[in-house]
């Protein structure tokens, strides 16, 4: 019988029953492309969502798009996030188009209430609707846009977010040559955010993630591209507030982890993650992660605490690490609406490690 690509992950008791399991798969792969671990069929074709974030942006580096428009990691930073939309973010954003001449009605990306609770109540007291700006991509787009504006390629006639367009174009070369597939292998959908996605086997996504942290050993390509991985690695542990925002899980692993890791969620329950060369060990190579729960974890509460769990299993994280993350897991208390202690939710997998 064929094994499915999904198994058992987490699972939600309530009292002394299980209540509910969420199913994943899981992947992990060091920079030399070996099979380090896994959990379910590591090979699982799905979309990384915002987890492509981080490789979107290199071919914009690549081509220097630092010292064009002189940015620093904060800057680099929200160009792979999913921020919360805060006036930090804002604020971030608002300089990088200024210096690219152009504003936010120039992103296509479309708009949504800020993620940050704070800020999103904020707008409700003072009546204002939020704009392109608050989008938890723009700082996606507005790196795409800058791109475009650079190298004199806006083409009006044709939309930055088309899969024909050569900004488009260049991302999808780069992201298939990271991931070590021939480009026509790469699946390409539409994201919430409408700039085109990809679909890829977790093994490559994963082995994506350990080149971004370590692109001499995975010989990424020229020295320009390995010197845009050091540049997207560097700003995203520099800034992590950046990623995410104040609270988020991205932003407090790699708060807590201090230079140890990158870390990006996707929608529908994506993670990757990418450990630094020498953190596992000396001398160990850097190791990508990427999983996916099938089910979709609209809150991102299980990716949380199975990214926490695996990073335990691999030995990444140091006690007093999990202490500091305790609140995402991976294990956590299920309460009630009176706050009374119902049940919890705790891991229900054990890494398959590959010879």
């Amino acid at each position: 019988m064929t094994q499915p690509d999904y198994l058992p992950v987490f699972e939600l008791t309530r009292g002394n029953q299980v209540e509910s399991v969420h199913f994943g798969a899981i992947a992990v792969v060091d920079v030399y492309g070996r099979l380090v671990a896994h959990y379910g069929n590591p090979k699982t074709v799905t979309f990384l969502r915002s987890s492509a974030k981080p490789f979107q942006l290199l071919p914009f580096l690549e081509r220097g798009g630092k010292s064009y428009y002189g940015l620093n990691q904060t800057e680099i930073a929200v160009m792979c996030a999913s921020h919360s939309g805060t006036d930090m973010h804002v604020a971030v954003i608002q300089g990088i188009q200024s210096r690219a001449g152009f504003g936010e009605d120039a992103l296509q990306c479309g708009v949504h209430m800020p993620g940050d609770e704070a800020t999103a109540e904020a707008l409700q007291q003072r009546g204002e609707q939020p704009t392109p700006n608050r989008h938890n991509c723009s700082g996606k787009h507005t790196g795409m846009l800058a791109y475009a504006q650079m190298t004199g390629r806006r083409y009006p006639d044709l939309s930055y977010l088309s899969p024909q367009h050569p900004i488009q174009q260049e991302i999808l070369c780069t992201f298939a040559e990271m991931s070590a597939l021939p480009q026509d292998e790469v699946e390409l959908g539409t994201d919430g955010c409408s700039a085109p996605n990809f679909a890829i086997p977790l093994y490559n996504a994963a082995y994506a993630y350990a080149r971004l942290c370590d692109p001499e050993a995975g010989q990424v390509g020229p020295p320009e591209r390995a010197s845009a991985c050091h540049q997207v690695t560097g700003a995203m542990m520099h800034s992590p507030e950046m990623i995410a925002g104040p609270g988020k899980f991205d932003t407090r692993l790699m708060q807590v982890t201090r230079n140890k890791l990158v870390s990006k969620g996707g929608a529908e329950g994506y993670q990757g993650i990418g450990v630094m060369a020498g953190v596992l060990a000396p001398g160990a190579p850097a190791i990508g992660i990427a999983f996916k729960i099938s089910d979709g974890d609209e809150r991102g509460k299980i990716r949380s605490a199975v990214a926490l769990e695996i990073l335990r299993q691999l030995g990444v994280l140091s006690q007093n690490e999990l202490l500091e993350l305790k609140n995402f897991g991976p294990v956590f208390e299920v309460r009630n609406w009176r706050e009374l202690l119902v049940g919890q939710g705790r891991p229900d997998f054990i890494l398959e490690h590959d010879s």
